[in-house]
């Protein structure tokens, strides 16, 4: 169910369950997805890839392959700038193909390009390659205690990527003014992101020394600076085309070594160059989630209010950078963003391994802190013996106050999202009160609608929308946004449509294409809808003011007093007295010249001030309220989850049926991370090798998939495009925590590891029958020299209990 505002605010487009504009395209089978794509003399290209995890390249020989019939090319390492590219500017590791050394099964060595995906297959097998084992890093721990060999040189301590401490106010008081201090650890295990649709990337290389590039990206703007920079060309000499995504979920954020090599092979022949991976060569891509290990300290009073938390967390990273440095501050400095937290205290580290790297999977670093503070919530209630709905409820973050870590909060409704989900699901009549083996568990969260802060800083906007509108009424909007699924094209259309009164099936929607397209930083985040949204709102309110001003003129009446709507332009006062939309146009257009606007976006200034402060900031935050019905099967530990109920603060939904859809996704998501999905690698410490199919990673099918009954919760706020907030990765953060509590109130046991397969939640229900604890998840946290805390103070909080901005000191302890 859902519910909007939209009518009560004079909205006709916003807030309405509008058809999605690509929808007919998508179901007829008419959109062109980049494995779509087919160019006249085109070729294929396959990649060799490592079968060794680690190990120095002695040698490679691509002459029997280069010789075989038709082979039109075959590239190394050798055959490319030796530049490195990576998608942060502080860990730019990568090669298009692998320089002097491999770091994971499934790194490029060499690519072919053939007339067919055949015979490049057929190629590969030609290709000769020495490599020289090195010691293989495996996990946390191997990475705690090899520091030699490196997997990367420029790492800050061995194979340790990166290390960070923060220190907010003082736990140290915070945890003596605790009338209790529990500490838990925890792990999430890392999973990916399988979108239905491979890579592919269709690269030409014209006569005229111009480069495009087809692929489905979430970046296209990121992809095309590397592109310039690796191939060492002018970048206003290379177009990147996004096409559309068939699910990216953060797995197509990254630049990738198979987009900058087509590139290169369609310069090398002379002819177009395609490739779509394989569904192993996508799980060798990953950047999914970080297998993450956590310590979670908190303080708290006999009422359940935080006194003071101390989180650390390490990440196993893989064998690349990417976006791993974002990722380790995702993982703790959004932790205060839900529940009062006076004084935090936040310690992250990173580490590569000889695995698939991991990266910005959707909820980027956050799923995993939200796991290990939402089950100690519910073991703190259960400790005081109070209700766990109840206790979240009483210490929500208030809106319009700014954290312990100085990040901003506006409009946040967690407490009606409590509310909502209590009241539909029965809670009251539920909780400690079914059957064995059967309970309920209840979960919160928060997430932010788009990022602060560049990936490469500048104070360029993040978002920018161009408007031509022409004398037959045609209104198009060209932006740089990426359309992956979640809808985005669609948001522009309905934006634009409500500014000037007329219906998104009116417009036409030009996306992702650097040629023709303003800037927009990516579909990534969570971003999309606020970032774009407002740059559109502007550029719709620039040609609307135009066609005011022409139609006043011509009716002789007030500007004021005209609106918008039904695709006509009229007197309020009068509205028999107007003109049609094209007759409006027209008239601009007379009066004016050609019709064009541009809008553009970029978010306010953080309040914090200290190094590192831009991250985690965001324009607006979103939160989400889940509970979740289980059934266990003691004799097999088998979980079963009928159903969630779960409520999200939205800010005012542009289209509530996208948005519940958006929900529902999440829910998926969390429902497979938290009962089956995993990263499991095979092999001994010599050969670290992923299962590389869908026969073994397993994920929800419908016959796993729950009841979802969602909520709505609008109160539109500020910042965003009409009030409009994220929807499209927060509701899934609580939905693993809510299952693991729920489990607890169905038998009684605790598993503190994702996922919860029947194995460790047979083995916790066998240990409390032996009158063990009834606990299955780590219990030891590996610890490694850390440098100096950050230490910055938390914000004065003024009389009205909400937090004052002031200039924070920051010192080194």
């Amino acid at each position: 169910m859902a519910g909007n505002n939209g009518g009560k605010r004079g909205l006709r487009v916003v807030g309405k369950p509008f058809v999605k504009v690509d929808a007919k395209a998508k179901c007829i089978g008419e959109l062109k997805y980049a494995d779509d794509l087919f160019l006249p003399r085109m070729l294929h290209t396959k990649l060799l890839r490592s079968t060794v995890p680690h190990a120095r390249i002695i040698s490679i020989d691509v002459s029997k392959a280069k010789a075989y019939p038709g082979v039109h090319a075959a590239l190394t390492g050798a055959d490319l700038p030796p530049i490195t590219y990576g998608a942060l500017p502080v860990s730019e590791d990568e090669y298009p193909l692998a320089i002097g050394k491999v770091r994971m099964v499934g790194d490029p060595v060499a690519a072919i390009a053939a007339v067919d995906e055949d015979v490049a297959t057929e190629a590969l097998d030609l290709i000769d390659v020495q490599y020289e084992p090195l010691p293989v890093v495996t996990s946390i721990q191997d990475a705690y205690s090899m520091p030699e060999p490196r997997i990367h040189e420029y790492g800050e301590l061995g194979n340790i990527h990166r290390r960070q401490v923060y220190e907010f106010g003082s736990v140290e008081a915070g945890f003596a003014e605790a009338d209790h201090v529990r500490e838990d650890i925890t792990f999430y295990e890392g999973s990916t992101h399988l979108a239905l649709e491979q890579h592919a990337s269709l690269a030409q290389f014209s006569h005229d020394g111009k480069l495009t590039l087809w692929t489905s990206t979430q970046d296209m703007h990121y992809l095309h600076r590397h592109l310039a920079k690796v191939l060492e060309m002018p970048a206003s000499h290379i177009r990147v085309i996004a096409t559309p995504n068939g699910g990216g979920f953060g797995g197509k954020c990254d630049p990738f070594n198979h987009e900058i090599v087509v590139c290169k092979l369609a310069m090398v022949t002379g002819r177009p160059v395609k490739i779509c991976l394989t569904r192993e060569e996508v799980f060798y891509c990953h950047r999914g989630r970080h297998p993450v290990l956590m310590s979670t300290k908190t303080g708290y009073k006999k009422d359940g209010s935080i006194t003071a938390m101390h989180h650390r967390t390490i990440l196993d990273g893989g064998a690349y950078g990417g976006h791993g440095v974002a990722s380790t501050f995702y993982t703790g400095i959004l932790q205060p963003t839900t529940y009062t937290l006076p004084n935090y205290r936040f310690e992250a580290v990173r580490v590569f391994t000889n695995k698939a790297p991991c990266g910005p999977k959707r909820g980027h670093g956050t799923p995993q802190p939200r796991w290990a503070q939402e089950i100690q919530m519910d073991k703190i209630a259960d400790h005081l013996g109070l209700d766990p709905a109840e206790i979240r409820k009483q210490h929500a973050i208030a809106p319009n106050s700014i954290t312990a870590n100085w990040i901003r909060i506006g409009t946040l409704s967690l407490r009606q999202c409590i509310d909502k989900v209590v009241a539909g699901s029965g809670w009251k009549d539920k909780f400690r009160k079914l059957p064995h083996g059967k309970g309920i568990g209840i979960a919160c969260s928060a997430y932010m609608t788009g990022t602060q802060t560049p990936i490469y800083y500048n104070k360029l906007p993040h978002s920018g929308v161009q408007l031509k509108l022409d004398r037959s009424g045609g209104v198009c909007v060209f932006c740089g946004s990426a359309e992956i699924g979640q809808g985005s094209d669609s948001i522009l259309a309905y934006i634009v449509a409500e500014v000037l009164g007329i219906d998104p099936f009116d417009i036409r929607v030009v996306t992702g294409d650097t040629d023709l397209t303003p800037v927009d930083l990516g579909s990534y985040s969570s971003r999309v809808t606020l970032m774009t949204g407002n740059a559109a709102i502007e550029a719709a309110e620039r040609v609307r003011h135009m066609l005011r001003e022409a139609v006043s003129a011509k009716l002789e009446v007030p500007g004021e007093r005209l609106s918008f709507a039904d695709r006509r332009v009229f007197d309020s006062q009068n509205p028999d007295k107007g003109v049609s939309f094209v007759d409006a146009v027209c008239l601009a257009e007379e009066k004016y010249g050609t019709l064009g606007t541009t809008g553009s976006y970029k978010p306010p200034a953080a309040p914090g001030k200290y190094k590192g402060s831009t991250i985690g900031p965001s324009p607006a935050f979103s939160c989400t309220a889940a509970i979740a019905e289980v059934e266990v099967h003691p004799e097999t530990g088998i979980v079963v989850v009928p159903r969630v109920w779960i409520a999200h603060d939205i800010g005012q939904a542009i289209n509530p049926v996208l948005a519940v859809g958006q929900i529902e996704g999440c829910v998926y998501m969390g429902l497979g991370e938290a009962l089956m999905e995993e990263m499991t690698y095979r092999g001994n410490r010599n050969l670290v090798h992923k299962f590389p199919s869908f026969l073994e990673y397993k994920s929800p099918t419908t016959l796993e998939m729950c009841d979802v009954i969602t909520y709505l919760v609008e109160e539109p706020d500020a910042n965003g495009p009409f009030g409009a907030k994220e929807v499209g990765q927060g509701p899934q953060l609580p939905v693993p925590p809510a299952i693991a509590n729920a489990i607890y109130d169905a038998v009684g046991v605790r598993v503190d590891e994702i996922p919860l397969t029947p194995d460790k939640v047979l083995k916790a229900i066998r240990a409390k029958a032996k009158g063990q604890e009834g606990r299955y998840g780590p219990s030891v946290f590996p610890t490694c020299p850390m440098p100096p805390a950050m230490v910055v103070p938390t914000p004065f909080q003024g009389g009205d209990g909400k937090a004052l901005e002031r200039e924070p000191a920051v010192s080194k302890k």
